[in-house]
């Protein structure tokens, strides 16, 4: 007699999605996948009931990503009482749109009937080369039918490769939302392009008030603005919300490059006054961590950013000298490249880390080439240095170190210190070995009290053994 447990399928295994196209022969499969995540949509055992030799395939025409779903099945489970099989299609339902369901020969005939020289929607930002591929990102805005069309098509890719990622709702999309499509730009035999989705990110624009405007909130707004005022033309907070880049363009150094064109899209925004991004995961922070330090350390006026090595710093003032680096050229260049304040300090002390001298600069084992001892002008310089991280660390969790004893905040802030060295070690020793991405996996949103700069028990030493850390993200994949 058969049991419940013959009729449970993996969700994972069981769900393929592919990127096709039409061919003279029939649909081409140009690349396919299964999910990392579907307890989304199937729930938390990530399990599906009631099926054998279950088959679910979600088709992509892998231009403008219409979608089809098909399921198959040697045996399907008979209905006693409540327990049923899982109702496939209305749970997908709930995250694709009506053309998904429609049938298989309607998909095939409509993808080969689509335009040779359709293009993504919106304006091309910039464009990749990598090896012997081209790829390109467009820009819309998600008032765009065409732009909200397509994100509708692609959104349930989220929950399946973003670790507790979730999609945007329809009615959040309003002129704010910015969406930067990713795609291979593959030519075809009679030169045409032929474009293949390969990922895409959303942005969204915050409303940034600035210090000296809280002066004229008191005047009357409609004596401010003008009849032909552009609200778009307002200060704001351009933030990442959403970043993804399929599995088959995974793994190439891709992420960082489409992370840098939606960087500089932004730098060159002039109402954009900071670039920020919603809740990233460690995998992503190494990205942008990487990306960001590349692109300063290019710049003159970040590099002039140094420790003050000239203060004569025993130890025992508990207060931070106010010129252990010149806080006003540190904030101009921030401004400038517009980067928030957290990102910034950390990209800064990882730069300044690695300006350290080699006798006591931390590294791994394997790294380890200099048998030198430090100077005395070598530690006071890396005691600056972590002097300037732990009053970042202090400063960010004032409120947790005020409630335990001296002893207990200084253990604290040394053993979080020890985790950022560690984590910065890490980031450079990445920089340096190549310029490929992370891994995908993920395997849980990041917590705040799991972050370099919040106050955890973990202590992490400096050795070869400890890899790389968790990679995850709820918005993140790349």
């Amino acid at each position: 007699m058969e049991n419940d447990g013959d009729w449970i399928a993996d969700a994972n295994s069981a769900v393929t999605i592919s990127l096709v196209a039409s061919s003279e022969a029939g649909l081409q499969a140009i690349e396919s996948f299964s999910p990392a995540y579907t307890y989304p949509i199937f729930g938390d055992a990530q399990e599906i009931f009631g099926y054998k030799d279950l088959k679910i395939s979600l088709q992509y025409h892998a231009r403008d990503m219409r979608p089809c779903v098909s399921v198959t099945y040697g045996k399907k489970f008979k209905a006693i009482g409540e327990t049923k099989p899982t109702d496939i299609e209305g749970t997908l339902k709930g995250f694709l749109p009506s053309v998904a369901f429609q049938k298989s020969a309607e998909f095939k005939t409509m993808i080969s009937q689509r335009s040779d020289n359709w293009k993504p929607p919106g304006d091309l930002v910039g464009s990749v080369n990598n090896k012997d591929q081209t790829y390109e990102v467009w820009r819309s805005s998600l008032t765009s039918p065409i732009a909200k069309q397509l994100l509708q098509r692609v959104q349930i890719l989220v929950p399946f490769f973003i670790e507790g990622g979730s999609c945007i709702e329809e009615e959040e999309l309003d002129s704010r939302w910015d969406i930067f499509f990713f795609y291979q730009n593959e030519p075809g035999e009679d030169g045409e392009p032929s474009y293949i989705f390969a990922g895409y990110s959303t942005v969204y624009r915050f409303f940034f008030l600035l210090k000296n405007e809280s002066q004229a909130a008191s005047k009357d707004p409609d004596s401010l603005l003008g009849a032909d005022f552009d609200p778009s033309t307002l200060p704001c907070r351009s933030r990442i919300s959403q970043f993804l880049v399929l599995p088959p363009f995974q793994g190439q150094g891709l992420g960082p490059k489409f992370y840098n064109v939606i960087y500089n899209t932004f730098l060159n925004h002039a109402p954009t006054m900071e670039i920020t991004v919603e809740d990233p995961n460690e995998n992503f922070d190494d990205l942008r961590d990487i990306a960001d330090l590349r692109f300063l350390r290019e710049k003159a006026d970040f590099t002039s950013l140094k420790i003050n090595t000239d203060l004569k710093f025993d130890g025992k003032n508990r207060k931070v000298p106010a010129d252990l680096v010149d806080r006003r050229a540190w904030e101009t260049v921030r401004r400038k490249y517009k980067i928030a304040p957290r990102q910034f300090a950390r990209v800064v002390e990882l730069f300044l880390m690695s300006q350290l001298p080699s006798t006591i600069r931390a590294v791994f084992p394997s790294q380890c080439t200099n048998a030198q001892k430090p100077t005395k002008e070598d530690q006071h310089q890396y005691r600056l240095w972590k002097l300037l991280v732990k009053e970042r660390i202090y400063r960010k969790n004032k409120d947790t170190l005020g409630q335990l004893e001296l002893h207990e905040r200084i253990a604290k802030l040394e053993e979080t210190l020890s985790s950022v060295e560690f984590d910065y070690a890490r980031l450079l020793e990445k920089d340096a070995r190549d310029d490929s991405e992370p891994s995908s996996n993920g395997h849980g949103k990041r917590k705040l009290d799991d972050s370099e700069d919040a106050l955890t028990g973990n202590d992490r030493c400096l050795t070869d053994s400890a890899g790389d850390g968790p990679s995850d993200t709820p918005l993140f994949q790349y």
